[in-house]
């Protein structure tokens, strides 16, 4: 009976950890989703969470004393017996692996889907990560390796039944693999994504194909590009059916899905936004659906690290006029000295140049409050004034290069006028909602400097009661930034708001440091360590009729 009972130990120690697996992988496989299956990103993430989630101390300690138990014990000539080492593995697995919390959250922003491609990844990594466990187990309870059948039980008489060095070691070393295992499976399902996606690409190909009437209007630039592509919709569908990719859909697949499975044969316009967060990203884009007009938003630092400078972002957004056929439009922002090159020198295009300091249309008079903004736009000779619920300067921009695809379409001024009274704002970027007594500014969309800077400028403005704004700053600016950051936190500072909650101590460091440069002891800014924690603090400060603003929402795997 009591060897009967260490034994029961040992299956509880294998359920314990079995338990640890489970929680450890889906971790990793959600980390992997939202970093949009890039082994880049994925790995990137890995090496700046490495000591806290992807070799933890538990981990790492628990095989230490493994080695510990086995040669240290045997160089001092000390001996230990398997029931000792088996008391003592139950109590460490109890009380190190029992608890899961480190990757188990119980609230998540954007909690793991398990689609199709996610169910493909689980085969093989399934498989991956239950071998070292059952491989191991195996071999510690018969004596024989696995596979190999060789070897014999080495035990003898009133020991116990099993070898628990070799038990507690396959399950550790599996568990620290898992991470690792992610990538490896992702490798073996690599040529089934690619056969179903290239199968996606070449039924859109033929669908466009069959429709030589379609115009296709593609968007692309650092920022604005989803807000620009729902302008252009609202405004041309005054007088065309239009078919448009919803929300960020500027992906390969994204594009493929709408046009298989949305565009239909009374569709006169397909309004596709483009992404790129590498070099040959566009043009990916473009081999699936050439635009008859193109329309570049402007050249930012979005990306910048995976880019590598502007001028490589800027040539990897040009791609997009550079596909354009004899005749094609190019709409673009004159503004930006980047942009305002494109597509020079090709005389068989044609250039509309729109800005709010220059170019053929441009916006002027521009005001705004909680109703949205008010501006006049120039456009064909005429003037024409415009109000939408949209909010900031740069949603005028955005608003430009719409006018600028439906003038060209030959929409008048005032039916654009009228349209873009109705225009919804685009989800998470400066959408301006009610909730209870308050009034947000949702700019939770992923931040860019400019984007950033003008929310906090419109937030200065509001009258209405406190101004507070939540943060974790921006991410992916490559070697810049902290410096953006900080810029970002003397930009807060200067807007004189009411209380400034900050998320991530680590990530909050530059915005810090830039309100310091503009306040010396700023006594209403709070440093927390998720987004959770700052919506309580909000709600025990705010009062009727306070605006907070949110500017940038990151995914749960950039919490600290």
């Amino acid at each position: 009976m009591y060897y009967l009972f260490l034994d029961v130990l040992s299956f509880i120690f294998c359920l314990i950890m079995a338990r640890y697996f489970w929680y450890r992988s889906k971790f990793f496989v959600h980390v992997f989703q939202q970093m949009g299956y890039k082994h880049n990103e994925y790995w990137q993430w890995l090496r700046e969470h490495w000591e806290q989630k992807v070799i933890p101390g538990d981990l790492a300690f628990f095989n230490i004393m493994l080695f510990v138990i086995v040669v240290g014990f045997q160089w001092l000539d000390i001996e230990v017996t398997n029931t000792a080492v088996t008391v003592v593995l139950f109590i460490w697995a109890f009380f190190w692996f029992g608890s899961t919390k480190k990757f188990r959250q119980e609230k998540v922003k954007k909690p793991l889907v398990v689609t199709n491609r996610v169910k493909r990844l689980l085969a093989p990594f399934t498989l991956l990560v239950i071998f070292f466990p059952l491989f191991f187990t195996f071999w510690s309870y018969t004596g024989m390796i696995p596979f190999l059948w060789v070897g014999s039980p080495a035990y003898e008489s009133g020991l116990l039944s099993f070898d628990v060095i070799l038990l507690a070691f396959g399950w550790i070393l599996g568990a620290i693999f898992i991470p690792f295992l992610v990538v490896i499976a992702s490798y073996f399902t690599k040529p089934i994504e690619k056969g179903i996606q290239e199968g996606f690409k070449s039924q859109a190909r033929k669908k466009l194909a069959s429709m030589p009437h379609l115009k296709v209007i593609a968007i692309t630039g650092s920022y604005g590009k989803t807000s620009t592509k729902f302008m252009v919709r609202d405004l041309l569908k005054e007088r065309f059916s239009v078919c448009a990719t919803p929300g960020s859909f500027n992906t390969p697949m994204g594009i493929c899905k709408v046009i298989n499975n949305d565009l239909q044969s009374s569709h006169q316009i397909l309004i596709l936004e483009m992404g790129a967060r590498y070099e040959g990203n566009i043009q990916e884009l473009c081999d699936i659906a050439r635009p008859d007009i193109a329309i570049v938003t402007n050249v930012g630092v979005a990306h910048l690290e995976t880019f590598g400078s502007k001028e490589v972002i800027a040539r990897e957004k040009g791609t997009l006029v550079d596909n354009l056929t004899d005749g094609g439009i190019a709409i673009l922002n004159a503004d930006d000295p980047l942009v305002s090159k494109m597509g020079e020198g090709r005389d068989e295009i044609t250039r509309i140049m729109v800005g709010l300091e220059q170019g053929d249309i441009q916006a002027g008079g521009i005001l705004y409050d909680t109703e949205g903004s008010h501006f006049n736009v120039s456009v064909g000779g005429e003037k024409q004034q415009f109000q939408t619920r949209l909010l900031g300067a740069h949603n005028v921009q955005n608003m430009l290069f719409a006018v600028g695809a439906a003038h060209h379409l030959g929409i008048r001024p005032k039916t654009m006028a009228i349209a873009a009274k109705t225009i919804e704002p685009v989800e998470h970027r400066l959408e301006l909602k009610q909730q209870g007594e308050l009034f947000v500014i949702d700019d939770a969309f992923n931040s860019n400097p400019v984007g950033a800077k003008n929310a906090v400028e419109i937030l200065s403005q509001f009258n209405s009661g406190n101004r507070i704004i939540i943060t974790p700053g921006m991410v992916e600016l490559g070697e810049i930034e902290f410096e953006e950051n900080k810029k970002f936190g003397k930009a807060i500072a200067e807007a004189k708001l009411d209380l400034v909650i900050l998320v991530g101590k680590e990530r909050a460091r530059p915005i810090e440091e830039g309100i310091l440069e503009v306040i010396d002891a700023p006594q209403n800014v709070k440093v927390v360590n998720s987004l959770f924690e700052a919506n309580e603090i909000v709600k025990n400060f705010a009062k009727p009729g306070d605006v907070v603003l949110y500017e940038n929402d990151l995914p749960d795997v950039y919490n600290e």
